[in-house]
């Protein structure tokens, strides 16, 4: 019988994070689902739909910004439910202020939600896997992670530091038998607040023009899969209509 194996998701928003728990559920993990404690009801829904289609769900509401609970989560993982095959880091953080506008506090949740969180997960995570030699580990970036824009100094700040981390950690880990992948989502996905806020969504939903959330986890799976050979550290995901 197969070892039973857990994937961590960091950020299991209603989204893009929900969709890579249900593409990894599907490949018979044991999903972990990790949110802000606010969002708990969300999260318990979310694992209660995943086992309703056959997969299985854990929810885990944290502040991934926390050192003590964070260690204390992923040690309850690992003792209680399954070894941690995968990881991923999905939280967002996105916020836009002009530079003057943006104050101290601003500026050190953005990094706090969007780096320091992924950096807690990622030393966390790779302290059990490096025993194992093996596992993967995701982090998700955006358009923010390698181009600044006007009014992201806070979120291009923090994003450019997770893909710091990343870089390093795959270097460190890569000849230990860990993958560690970082992701570039550069376009607008499929979400309730784009539902909600752009006015031709229709159309460009219709069009191909924004991103699929169950495609963007297909490519997660597929990252996790790869043979080490041909690992993939970075991938870009982009609508075709988006511009470079």
């Amino acid at each position: 019988m197969p070892e039973k194996q857990a994937c961590l998701i960091i950020g299991a928003g209603d989204d893009t994070g929900a969709a890579i728990a249900r593409a990894f559920a599907a490949e018979g993990m044991v999903v972990c689902l990790v949110r802000r404690p606010r969002h708990a009801d969300a999260l318990e829904a979310l694992a209660k739909s995943i086992w309703d289609q056959g997969g299985a769900a854990m929810a885990f509401p944290a502040d991934a910004r926390d050192e003590d609970e964070m260690t204390a989560l992923i040690d309850r993982i690992e003792t209680d439910v399954a070894p941690i095959e995968v990881a991923v880091f999905n939280i967002g953080a996105n916020v836009r202020f002009s530079v003057t506008e943006t104050t101290a506090r601003v500026y050190r949740k953005v990094w706090e939600m969007a780096c320091f969180a992924g950096f807690l997960m990622g030393r966390e995570v790779a302290a059990r896997m490096l025993p194992r030699a093996r596992g993967t580990i995701i982090f998700t970036g955006a358009t923010a992670s390698f181009r600044g824009g006007a009014g992201y100094s806070a979120f291009a700040g923090a994003k450019h530091a997770l893909r710091a981390l990343a870089q390093s950690m795959a270097r460190e880990l890569g000849p230990k038998n860990i993958h560690v992948a970082h992701t570039i989502i550069d376009g607008a996905i499929d979400s309730n607040f784009i539902r909600e806020n752009v006015p031709n969504v229709d159309e460009l939903r219709a069009n191909d023009a924004v991103l699929d959330p169950d495609a963007i986890a297909q490519n997660y799976v597929m990252l996790h899969k790869q043979t080490r050979t041909a690992w993939t550290h970075e991938l870009d995901m982009r609508p075709w209509s988006e511009k470079w």
